[in-house]
């Protein structure tokens, strides 16, 4: 499970000491900074609901990556065959875009092209 600590006014954040397992397998100097820099997620954003997602109708692409902790691979796998998306997968945590940015890129780029 994700270490999402208690909501804090209305607020969701990860606790910090926990960070770096979870959510962004970076140096530590990096992921205490991402930990201590977190932008909280408001609690009433869950309950958002989509009516009609792009990707039942639009062509999508997805990341997996092989090495997160908040998402499973798994999980991720499900998502992206339900979306019909193009798939590449990596090592990396959560935080892929920081500790991979080269394959995102890669990923944006194959996306725009096509």
């Amino acid at each position: 499970m994700p270490p999402i600590m208690s909501p804090v006014n209305g607020f969701l954040f990860l606790d910090r000491d926990k960070f770096a397992a979870s959510f962004a397998a970076v140096p530590e100097r990096l992921a205490a900074f991402m930990a201590d820099s977190q932008v909280p997620t408001a609690v009433e954003a869950l309950n958002g609901a989509v009516t009609e997602p792009a990707w039942r109708s639009k062509p999508s692409w997805y990341l997996v990556a092989a090495d997160d902790h908040m998402i499973p691979p798994a999980a991720q796998g499900a998502m992206s065959e339900r979306a019909k998306a193009t798939v590449t997968e990596t090592p990396g945590s959560h935080a892929v875009f920081v500790s991979r940015p080269a394959v995102v890129a890669a990923v944006i780029s194959q996306a725009a092209q096509a």
